[in-house]
């Protein structure tokens, strides 16, 4: 016990190799999202009533970086295997970047005089409170808005832990159809995120949360890193699958892809065009501002629903002999409730009277008839 757990510290010093790594990876998203041609999309109107537009050229950004990463292991420049034999190495370099990137977010923040909605810092003397949740709602380095680039960062790493576990099973002989199933989901999704990239320019996180270590940590290290503990444990675990369960995880798949992208595609079409018709409708508004028509007719927050099926799509791959693989659904089903009744909070302060006749015609939170 002692050996394992040694043995997992010494795993967890953080490398210069990490290092290098982790920041070739950011300069690149950097330079290249600078460079790169891509749809520039609005944000909202903030308080001060300015907006914010945004590059959405994170898929090109992404293919690239794949297409540059695949050319340079066929050429012996790197290892496919780089990040998977590395794992904890970088997962402890990536939190310390993490730590000290929004400390200096927290001290640029307090002496910010800005006084537009973006950059405006909000102080509560609280330096833990302050440190975590942020000062500043869109802080910008050199131009670069560095929310959004994280965001970015945690998808994109997500999907090259993937990949590298997979040249790992590969190199291994381990190849499964586990894995297989798991990969191309993962894969389907993240590519998913980046080609509807301009959706996340809507998100409550882009919004309205500060940039602080909660967002940071959440993007930088939890999303790559726990999202893909399935693959790890794949690594080292064999599943058989059969036939009929294959088909299972797919419908859980495709159910929770249709029920996700769609609630948050109408969402984004509603704020842009209010009037635009849902499911070939006009759209029944609650004091014309709740959306209360299509996925959201349903449940107040059906997007929900989709986002857990599809995390359990990622885990079932891995069989049932272990509740190692349903970490991230399970994570994700608490945070999620936790955030649905955070929301429902602020929307009754929000919409009052309004909120309250949107819960009378959509009583249910995320599964109508259960929950």
């Amino acid at each position: 016990m002692l050996m394992k757990l040694s043995s997992l510290l010494q795993a967890l010093i953080p490398s210069w190799n990490s290092a290098y790594l982790l920041l070739g990876f950011f300069a690149y998203l950097s330079i290249a999202g600078s460079i790169v041609l891509g749809k520039l999309v609005p944000g909202v109107v903030l308080a001060d009533g300015t907006r914010l537009h945004y590059r959405c050229n994170g898929l090109v950004l992404l293919l690239l970086l794949v297409a540059l990463l695949g050319i340079s292991a066929k050429m012996d420049f790197v290892s496919p295997t780089a990040i998977s034999e590395r794992g904890f190495e970088l997962l402890s370099t990536t939190f310390i970047f993490s730590f000290l990137v929004t400390l200096a977010l927290y001290f640029a923040g307090c002496k910010s005089q800005s006084k537009s909605s973006s950059l405006k810092p909000h102080i509560t003397g609280n330096l833990i409170h302050d440190w975590w949740f942020g000062i500043q709602l869109n802080p910008q380095y050199m131009g670069i808005d560095l929310k959004f680039l994280f965001v970015r960062a945690g998808m994109m790493g997500w999907l090259l832990i993937n990949l590298s576990i997979l040249a790992k099973s590969i190199q291994d002989g381990t190849l499964s159809k586990s894995m297989i199933l798991f990969q191309i989901f993962c894969a389907l999704y993240i590519l998913d995120y980046f080609v509807h990239e301009e959706y996340m320019t809507s998100t409550w996180d882009i919004i309205a949360e500060r940039l602080g270590f909660m967002l940071v940590f959440g993007d930088l290290v939890w999303i790559p890193f726990t999202f893909s503990i399935q693959g790890w444990w794949l690594l080292a675990n064999e599943v058989e699958l059969t036939t009929t369960t294959i088909i299972a995880n797919c419908l859980v798949f495709l159910i929770g892809y249709m029920v996700f992208r769609g609630a948050n595609k109408q969402k984004h079409v509603f704020k842009k065009n209010p009037k635009g018709p849902i499911w070939g409708k006009p759209p029944k508004v609650i004091g014309g501002k709740l959306l209360a028509s299509g996925y959201w007719g349903i449940a107040r927050h059906c997007n929900y629903l989709g986002d857990l099926l599809l995390a359990l799509s990622f885990s079932l791959p891995c069989g049932i002999s272990s509740p190692v693989p349903y970490f991230y659904p399970i994570y994700l089903l608490i945070l999620l409730i936790w955030r649905e009744r955070r929301d429902e909070s602020r929307c009754a302060k929000k919409y009052k009277e309004i909120w309250t006749e949107y819960r009378k015609l959509v009583p249910w939170r995320i599964l109508p008839f259960v929950y």
